[in-house]
Parts: C-alpha cells; sequence; structure tokens
C-alpha cells in the first residue's frame, strides 16, 4: 500500500512533463527515507536532468538508506544525461520501486541489472499500468521508430465535420477547443492534407500560453500550396514540412524560400505514400503526430495502416445534407466485419461536447490492407 501510494505520486510528477519531455519519456521519481518524502523530481524537458538525478538533487537529507521510488527503469547509458544509474549506486539509496520497464535496446533490464549488481533491492511493475499509460507515446517510438499517430476531428451528432458550404467554425464549444490545444502543446507533431489548407487557410499552432507549437507537416502530393497561406507566410517562425510527390525545383523553391522543409516521397494510388512519410518524420525524431486532416486524409491514413488512436468530439447538433463532409471518406468497407476495430480508452464531457478517445486495434488495419493487395 505505501509503496502504491508513493508510485502514484511519481506518476504525477512524470506529467508535469506533457509536451516538454518528447522525443524522451516522461518521468518521475520521489525518494523516501524512514517514511518521509526527502526528495522529489521529474523529467521537466527534453536534454534536461532525468527524474531520478532531479530527485536526488531536491533532497532535504542524505538519501544513503532510501528508497527511490520512478516511473520507469532508471538508465544505464549516457546521452543527454550521464547514466542515472551512477547517480542512484553513488547516492547510498538502498531499494528502488520500478513502475515500467524501458524497451529502449540501450536499457531493456539493464539498468534493474546494474543496480542489482551493486546490492540495490529492486522492485518491479509497481502500478505499472499507471506508469505504461503515461509513456504510450514513447514505447511506440523507440520500438518502431515512427510516431505515434493520433486521428482527430470535430463532428456534429449525424457524423458531419461541416456544413453543405464547407463551413466548420465552430462545430464544438470553447472547452473541447481548449483541449485540442493541450493536445497540440504534448504531441510534437500536427498533419493535415493540402485540402484542409485551401479550405481553411489555417495556422495549426498551439494557443496555451507557454505553449509548444507543433511541427506542422503538410501532405501536398501535387504541391498546390499557396505561398500567401497563413502557413507559408509563417513558416519562418514555425518548424513546416511539406511532404510531397512533385520533385519540380521551380514548384518547390518559393516555398524552400519561406523557410520550409519539402520531404519528396513516392506515390501509392495518386497520393504520397505515407507509411514513407512516417519513417522520414522518424529518422527527425518527431515522435507523434496529431492528424487534423479532412475526411481522404483520414481514410489513406487508416487505410495504410498509420493510426493508433482516433479522438472524437462530438457537439449536440445536426447539420444535415447529403453533400456535407463526413471525418473519413474514401472507399469505405464492404461489410461491417470489416470495420476498423478501436477499443475505448476514455469517455469526457468538455462542456455540451462529448469526447471519446479509442485505441485502434491494429489487426483490423492490417486485415483491410492485405485485401487490398
Amino acid at each position: 500500500m505505501i509503496d502504491t501510494q508513493h508510485m502514484k505520486r511519481a506518476v504525477e510528477l512524470a506529467k508535469q512533463g506533457y509536451g516538454y519531455t518528447n522525443p524522451n519519456p516522461m518521468v518521475g521519481a520521489v525518494i523516501v527515507k524512514d517514511g518521509k518524502v526527502i526528495g522529489e523530481g521529474y523529467h521537466a524537458r527534453y536534454g534536461d536532468l532525468h527524474a531520478e538525478r532531479a530527485a536526488l538533487k531536491n533532497c532535504k537529507q542524505d538519501p544513503c538508506g532510501a528508497d527511490l521510488y520512478v516511473t520507469l527503469e532508471p538508465c544505464c547509458h549516457h546521452g543527454k544525461q550521464p547514466p542515472c544509474t551512477d547517480a542512484i549506486i553513488a547516492s547510498g539509496i538502498s531499494r528502488v520501486i520500478v513502475g515500467s520497464p524501458d524497451p529502449n535496446a540501450l536499457v531493456a533490464g539493464k539498468g534493474i541489472e546494474t543496480l542489482k549488481q551493486h546490492g540495490i533491492q529492486v522492485h518491479e511493475n509497481v502500478l505499472r499500468k499507471e506508469c505504461d499509460q503515461i509513456n504510450y507515446v514513447f514505447f511506440h517510438y523507440i520500438k518502431t521508430k515512427r510516431p505515434y499517430v493520433v486521428m482527430k476531428y470535430a463532428m456534429t451528432m449525424d457524423g458531419k465535420i461541416a456544413t453543405v458550404t464547407g463551413a466548420s467554425k465552430w462545430i464544438t464549444g470553447e472547452a473541447a477547443r481548449q483541449k485540442v490545444h493541450q493536445d497540440r502543446n504534448r504531441y510534437m507533431g500536427i498533419m493535415v492534407g493540402i485540402g484542409t489548407v485551401l479550405q481553411d487557410d489555417p495556422l495549426l499552432t498551439c494557443r496555451l500560453p507557454q505553449g509548444n507549437d507543433p511541427v506542422r507537416i503538410i501532405c501536398d502530393t501535387n504541391l498546390r500550396m499557396p505561398v500567401d497561406s497563413q502557413i507559408i507566410r509563417t513558416a519562418a517562425k514555425y518548424q513546416t514540412i511539406i511532404a510531397t510527390g512533385c520533385s519540380d525545383p521551380e514548384k518547390q523553391k518559393p516555398l524552400r524560400d519561406a523557410g520550409c522543409q519539402i520531404i519528396c516521397l513516392p506515390k501509392t494510388d495518386a497520393h504520397i505514400d505515407l507509411d514513407a512519410l512516417m519513417k522520414a518524420l522518424g529518422e527527425q525524431k518527431i515522435d507523434s503526430v496529431l492528424l487534423e486532416g479532412g475526411g481522404q486524409l483520414n481514410w489513406s491514413a487508416l487505410h495504410t495502416g498509420i493510426v493508433n488512436r482516433v479522438q472524437a468530439y462530438i457537439a449536440p447538433k445536426i447539420f444535415g445534407g447529403l453533400a456535407a463532409p463526413s471525418p473519413v471518406k474514401g472507399e469505405g468497407v464492404s461489410i461491417p466485419d470489416k470495420a476498423f476495430r478501436l477499443k475505448p480508452e476514455m469517455i469526457e464531457r468538455l462542456g455540451d461536447d462529448l469526447f471519446i478517445e479509442s485505441e485502434v486495434i491494429p489487426c483490423s488495419q492490417e486485415s483491410l490492407k492485405k485485401q487490398a493487395q
């Protein structure tokens, strides 16, 4: 019971790193001696002290003989920071309680083994479910080297993302829009298609005070991006990537001159290869992407199998209209048994709106891809 209590606190500390540690994990640590908390810390920002070293730095008394609660297995390799196992051993801590194992091949059990070899007791998997949950992005990225993709859309109760005229501001209320900006702060990239740019001329930034602006990723197969769009006019200020199948240097030049990075990709079914795009983004250490695309891009992303999570904001409104767009277009599945299947994770009330978040069950995407081959 005591171990659980202190690990819960470590989880809460870890969450304070939301949006600032990518592509590193969020980690919290608590040091307890003689039943009292003598030090706390968390990984506050990419490149800063790891949670264990932060907790040791904040200790109110000598940690020798104390217990350390940490949400993720301590690292044992040199990166932006030296190994945390070295600091733990040097401090004289006698027991380490770990929430999640670290799947990073540079750690993967080696951190725990190092501590044990130095006579430190290690207790594993304490509140593992809660500790795993805060780092689902990191775990996916470190295993696959590709971004974790969250497909997000706002719709009416009759499944429309805009009216028959294309008007979409605003479907949901202020509370829902605030949450969207929290996620723009949390995930490293935000991705839309050229259709969204032409229709809405969005800025795609985070409007939270002190929030991080995501890397803007535009899927533009034929390079139709207007140079007078908000995206291009602000490309020198906000990192912007344009993924395209067009290799024409004359078309690319004004976009490059504005500060955009161009990623030229092969085409699949007349559109850029989204799987190849994810590989390219992963190589740039972009560990997560918030997909705010239109119906066609959403379908392509699902069909390609890159979507890991779906967020639906549902407003108590009805637009109607046969031509009014829906969140996912494309060919669609032929029978209900071929549907993309989701595992509900959260249902929340946001003002008048409803928020539903679900994980995509990977096998449902794989079966559709095989069907198309």
